[in-house]
């Protein structure tokens, strides 16, 4: 029993760190090739925990093997146009400028249905409002809407550009984080005053507190029961 224990665990540990060498993408977002190693790796991964006479080496230089050969593909691709063409593809515009390619849309085996879908999960109803759709290597439909139907940014309506950044995190789950208190230019007497505004007695109640680049302060309290929730912006 404990055999297996500490297979598995090995087994995952190796699987964990093969991953994290293949980079940081979503499983939605991997290219064809890091799709097929991925599903590879799960495969040989499993062989020696199915069977406990399998020598535990039969399934790590594999996955280590697959790992390299990413790698080493990886790296070719980025040197070579080509090589990147044939292993991983290159985008379709399945739209461009209103109009569907037909023909690219059959070369991709793409449905329109799914186009439409795919349009409508972006807020588009009409074909006509795009100006490019571009199916990536990943599998993802990049939409490009027409100026006329693309969301207006601030510089469009002249607002004011204020400068954005990550909030501070001041507290978490009890305790104030004070490095975070400190780059935000306050001290803890300050913080216990804001506390008071949130009817929030003891720092040990405080569920979350941040403070954004706009000076706006946000603190949850604890939980008392599941019924009970306090969200409040000062």
């Amino acid at each position: 029993m404990l055999n297996i224990f500490f297979r598995t665990i090995i087994i995952y540990v190796v699987v964990v760190v093969a991953m994290r060498f293949m980079g940081k993408r979503q499983i939605g977002e991997f290219e064809p090739s890091e799709f097929v190693i991925a599903i590879m790796i799960s495969e040989v991964a499993a062989i020696p925990l199915g069977n406990v006479a399998t020598p535990l080496l039969q399934g790590i230089i594999p996955v280590l093997t697959l790992i390299i050969a990413e790698i080493c593909l990886s790296f070719i691709c980025i040197k070579s146009g080509r090589a990147r063409n044939i292993f991983i593809g290159k985008p379709s515009i399945i739209i461009e400028k209103g109009i569907i390619n037909q023909n690219e849309l059959k070369k991709v085996r793409f449905d329109l249905e799914d186009v439409i879908e795919e349009l409508r999960c972006n807020g588009y109803c009409n074909i006509s409002d795009i100006e490019y759709a571009i199916l990536e290597t990943s599998g993802q439909l990049s939409i490009i809407p027409k100026p006329a139907y693309a969301p207006a940014t601030k510089q469009d309506v002249k607002a004011p550009l204020n400068p954005s950044s990550v909030p501070f995190i001041l507290a978490k789950d009890g305790c104030i984080i004070y490095s975070e208190l400190s780059r935000s230019n306050h001290d803890v007497n300050w913080f216990h005053s804001q506390m008071k505004k949130f009817n929030i007695s003891k720092v040990e109640d405080v569920f979350f507190a941040s403070l954004d680049s706009a000076g706006t302060l946000t603190m949850q309290k604890k939980q008392a029961n599941k019924k009970s929730r306090g969200d409040f912006n000062a």
